[in-house]
């Protein structure tokens, strides 16, 4: 019986998601489109399960939730910061700078989070992804010390990203 559920609904978490999103979506709750969304949570994630191999086996939501929060109040704060360097700072004063991060993280959706979280949030960008997988390439648009900065994406994200995928 196991199995049969396996391979119908191969990421169940995602399935309940895409569902609960395409609702939201449609700005209107109705019979329809709840079933249109079942529809579609089922599809998707069937569909596309042969490039998922390995789905994450520890996974902490209740901690995930907490990081999300505590990421959406970094974004906001970022964005004043950001407006301010941008209304005060001529050009000739910004200090930008790349900074190799090194990871501890070896799971790829756990690497995927921390890279989205830095992109996400205003004044950094994460560029790339060594071979190995072992170091993540930022770029930061104002910083007097690189070395905090990249301490702080290590103490601040990814320490907490080790938490939640175990």
């Amino acid at each position: 019986m196991r199995r049969t559920y396996r391979w119908l609904l191969p990421h169940p978490l995602l399935t309940l998601l895409l569902a609960v999103v395409w609702v939201l979506l449609q700005n209107e709750v109705s019979a329809g489109m709840v079933v249109f969304g079942i529809i579609l949570g089922v599809i998707i994630p069937w569909g596309t399960s042969v490039w998922w191999p390995d789905t994450p086996r520890g996974f902490r939501i209740g901690r995930m939730i907490t990081y999300t929060l505590m990421v959406i109040w970094d974004i906001m704060v970022a964005n004043v910061q950001v407006a301010w360097i941008v209304l005060t700072k001529p050009n000739s004063k910004l200090r930008p700078a790349w900074i190799v991060i090194p990871l501890d993280l070896v799971q790829p959706e756990a690497i995927t989070v921390l890279a989205g979280t830095i992109t996400l949030t205003p004044g950094t960008v994460s560029a790339d992804l060594s071979d190995n997988g072992h170091s993540l390439l930022v770029h930061v648009l104002h910083t007097d010390d690189p070395d905090a900065v990249r301490d702080e994406i290590k103490t601040r994200y990814e320490a907490r990203l080790k938490e939640i995928f175990v």
